[in-house]
């Protein structure tokens, strides 16, 4: 029994290296549906992960309330004391308020008006706790403080994506230019992951704004239009309904919140509808694989009849004829799989590299691609395998 299995063994792998060009072919089948799925599903596990340290990092309790209009006015603002109708909510733990101011155009210099006018940024008036509420540092110099805002002082902060957009180096003494007026640029603002359209914006204190782009007098107070919160991990959904109430105290305004971790979940889940699409992809890819293996093989038991006639005539049974397929077919399962699981391995690697995630792969995805390959390819060998055993040696002859 040993010998005759060493027998189908060797003479199996010796019908696949003599015919490479067909071996290949049948090869490519599960290699590329397997390496679909392999990477589908570890770029997604991936890009998961490197989500799940982020949210990790910057926690899921910020929580932002805007201003909104139920009568569609323009630019609708929250109360002057909306921060600190905002404490009041018991796990608010701090909050820090924002204007965003409109119309106004950001030039590095005036003589750069003409190529940076036609891409809006954003202005803001920010007071001095905004930082710490996102718990974002600065890459460099300060952020606005009370003698900014006491001495109605024209200073700024800048984000990180316009700092290199205007090649600011870092505590260079600069001036950027709002609407003409010169702001000296006092600090750079890191990445902010949970806003990003902070990274492009200009931040600067509450009076300057007044003076400058409100047309407000001297004593009067700027509303703000939206504040950011954290609150006490794990009550986001109760704060974040508790501060519509807070904020707005029956009054005129309508306040909508946010909690911007959900935005970094709803791209998880996007993440998650691709790897569905991509997997079904290479699903259909080793289905495909294994009907051209099927019918490889088929116009493989024709071409080899001469040797099946000679095998049949030596005595070897139909049985033995059609496990010598079967195992060509499981060689072709195993091999296909494992070039699959190295080539899907290998476009995690490139994608992570890409993408800065941190590499994850399942420690189930490389046998289960090598099992599922195998399956394909036996499943696909059986009619080929069924077709050489019932070959005669008589009708051997007729097909050679």
């Amino acid at each position: 029994m040993n010998s005759t299995f060493r027998d189908l063994l060797r003479v199996a792998t010796t019908g696949l290296l003599a015919r490479k060009i067909r071996t290949l072919l049948l090869l490519l089948g599960p290699m590329i549906g397997v390496a679909a799925i392999i990477a589908a599903v570890g770029l997604t596990d991936s890009a998961k992960g490197d989500l799940k340290a982020k949210v990790d990092k910057l926690g899921t309790n910020l929580i932002e309330a805007s201003a909104a209009s139920s009568f569609g006015g323009q630019d609708p603002t929250l109360p002057i004391d909306a921060a600190e109708r905002a404490l009041s909510v018991v796990v608010i733990e701090k909050v820090s308020t924002i204007r965003e101011l409109q119309n106004v155009i950001v030039t590095p210099y005036e003589e750069a008006r003409e190529n940076f006018e036609t891409v809006p940024v954003p202005v803001l008036a920010a007071d001095s706790l905004l930082p710490e509420v996102l718990e974002v540092p600065l890459l460099s110099g300060r952020w606005i403080n009370g003698f900014d805002e006491a001495g109605r002082a024209r200073t700024a902060v800048i984000g990180a994506g316009l700092a290199d957009e205007f090649d600011y180096l870092p505590g260079e003494l600069r001036t950027i230019e709002l609407n003409g007026l010169r702001y000296a640029v006092v600090g750079v603002l890191d990445r902010v992951e949970l806003e990003p359209g902070f990274d492009n914006a200009v931040f600067i204190p509450f009076t300057a704004a007044a003076d400058d782009f409100l047309d407000l007098g001297v004593n009067d107070d700027i509303e703000p239009n939206k504040l950011y919160a954290r609150s006490v991990e794990g009550s986001e959904n109760d704060a974040a309904e508790a501060l519509k109430v807070a904020v707005n105290l029956g009054g005129p305004q309508d306040v909508s919140t946010e909690i911007k971790s959900e935005a970094l979940e709803l791209a998880a889940q996007s993440d998650r509808q691709l790897q569905l699409i991509v997997v079904s992809m290479g699903l259909l890819a080793i289905i495909v694989g294994g009907l051209g293996i099927a019918n490889v093989m088929s116009i493989s038991v024709i071409q080899r009849s001469a040797e099946i006639g000679i095998r049949r005539a030596l005595g070897h049974t139909r049985r033995i004829i059609a496990l010598q397929f079967l195992l060509e077919a499981v060689f072709v399962g195993i091999v296909g799989g494992l070039l699959g699981v190295l080539l899907g391995m290998f476009a995690i690697f490139v994608g992570v590299s890409i993408a800065g995630w941190v590499f994850v792969m399942a420690s189930w995805l490389a046998p289960g691609g090598i099992l599922l390959a195998i399956v394909i390819s036996v499943l696909a060998g059986l009619y080929p395998a069924v077709r050489a055993a019932r070959l005669e040696p008589l009708e051997t002859l007729r097909l050679g």
